[in-house]
């Protein structure tokens, strides 16, 4: 990981223009290729970024990040602090509790639950920012995002809400539909996936569990 303090301004040129301007920023590209600019006020959150795949391109006083789409992601920089590289390794990723490592698991062996003609793409699809859950395909072929949860919570939307982000900028998965799944899910969570465009699925674990191959059951 290369971490960056400095003075720049950034432009973001493709399907959406924006301008930051001039400030003290903190730039990270990772070794995925990643590159995201961050400000000291605003949590986890960056103030914008490119995912991978992309490339960067340095030159003195200018970097431009171009993903595959032609996006460009361009930082001028004008005074520069601190640059450090870091080699983190292989990051083991979150542990589940076992419910949820096991509702992953039944639910990816019966992608029919969330719909007819919903097959498996892959578990643990990786974003720059983590794994969702699982990663699908519906009855059209379009792209379905599926974060999965013992209890259904605020926090679990906005964490899926941030995977869409970045899964619809890809043009080879947009558009990309999100499904919140869970034993079960709190009225504020559904009223915030519902004004997100999120699908809800409330699961029974129990069921799921005994559920045979040629069973579907929606909850």
């Amino acid at each position: 990981m290369r971490l960056v303090i400095a003075k720049c301004s950034v432009d973001y040129v493709g399907r959406l223009s924006a301008h930051l301007p001039t400030a003290v920023r903190l730039v990270m590209v990772k070794a995925d290729g990643s590159v995201s600019i961050h400000a000291d006020d605003r949590a986890y959150k960056p103030l914008n970024w490119m995912s991978p795949p992309c490339k960067l391109q340095e030159s003195p006083g200018v970097w431009k990040v171009v993903n595959k789409a032609g996006e460009e992601l361009r930082i001028t920089l004008e005074e520069v602090f601190q640059d450090t590289s870091y080699e983190l390794g292989v990051d083991p990723g979150l542990v589940k509790d076992g419910v949820e490592a096991h509702l992953q698991e039944l639910l990816a062996a019966h992608p029919e639950t969330f719909g007819e003609g919903h097959t498996l793409v892959r578990r643990e699809f990786m974003t720059a920012i983590g794994p969702v859950d699982l990663l699908l395909k519906d009855a059209k072929g379009g792209s379905v995002a599926v974060e999965i949860k013992r209890r259904g919570e605020i926090d679990g939307v906005e964490q899926l809400t941030r995977y869409l982000e970045l899964m619809n900028r890809d043009p080879l998965l947009a558009p990309v539909q999100g499904v919140f799944a869970a034993q079960e899910i709190k009225p504020q969570a559904r009223v915030l996936a519902g004004d997100r465009g999120i699908r809800c699925v409330v699961v029974d674990y129990d069921k799921l569990r005994g559920m045979k191959k040629d069973e579907l059951t929606l909850f």
